[in-house]
């Protein structure tokens, strides 16, 4: 039952701050800001983690020029 509460809150909360940043961007510059990127329990994408040799080709890749 906490827990439920806990989301509601933050539910609520979110879109109230996303209602602020609304109201203040500006619609040239950006995009609108939705509740779940402020929301805290809002479901987001698994970061993919690089292992063995892709990571390794990826660092190299991104710090190592080749001549």
């Amino acid at each position: 039952m906490v827990e439920g509460r806990g989301l509601f809150e933050w539910n609520q909360t979110a879109s109230l701050m996303a209602l602020a940043c609304n109201l203040m961007r500006d619609p040239k510059k950006g995009k609108a800001a939705s509740p779940n990127d402020f929301n805290p329990f809002a479901p987001r994408e698994p970061i993919p983690v690089l292992k063995g040799k892709e990571m390794l080709s990826a660092l190299k890749a991104a710090f190592i020029k080749e001549k």
